[in-house]
C-alpha cells in the first residue's frame, strides 16, 4: 500500500495559509496540503517548520517564489530527501490540481501540477 502524499505549500507571511484556505472554499478539502511560513524565523527556523510539515511521508514542496528564503530552504531540504518534488511559483491552479488528483510518486504530482499551473495562466483581453 503507498503512503499518501502531502502538500506543503512554502511562503512568505500569510500567502501559504490563504491558498490552502482558498483550496478549501472550492473543493470542500485541503486536508493533503499544510501552510509554511517563513514569518518570525531564518534559513534554520524555516528548515526546521519545513521538515515538520513534511513529516515522514512522500511530498511536493509548493514555494511562493523562485528566488528568496522560502526557495533557498526548500532547496537545501530537497537535497537530502529523495521522497519529495518541489515546485516554485505556486498558484492556485496547481494547488487545486493536486488536491484533485491522487498520485503515487512526488515527481509525478510535481509535474502534472506545474502543467496545470503554467496553463492556467493567460493575458486578459478587453473586448
Amino acid at each position: 500500500m503507498s503512503e499518501h502524499l502531502r502538500g506543503v505549500v512554502v511562503s512568505h507571511g500569510q500567502v501559504a495559509q490563504a491558498l490552502i484556505d482558498a483550496v478549501r472554499q472550492i473543493t470542500g478539502t485541503a486536508d493533503d496540503l499544510v501552510a509554511v511560513t517563513n514569518t518570525d524565523c531564518g534559513r534554520e527556523g524555516l528548515l526546521e517548520r519545513l521538515a515538520a510539515a513534511v513529516g515522514d511521508g512522500p511530498a511536493v514542496v509548493f514555494v511562493d517564489l523562485p528566488s528568496g528564503s522560502c526557495l533557498q530552504a526548500s532547496l537545501l531540504y530537497l537535497k537530502s530527501h529523495t521522497r519529495v518534488a518541489g515546485v516554485a511559483g505556486v498558484n492556485l491552479a496547481m494547488l487545486l490540481d493536486f488536491v484533485m488528483h491522487d498520485d503515487p510518486a512526488p515527481e509525478q504530482a510535481a509535474d502534472r501540477a506545474l502543467a496545470t499551473g503554467g496553463r492556467s495562466m493567460r493575458m486578459l483581453q478587453r473586448s
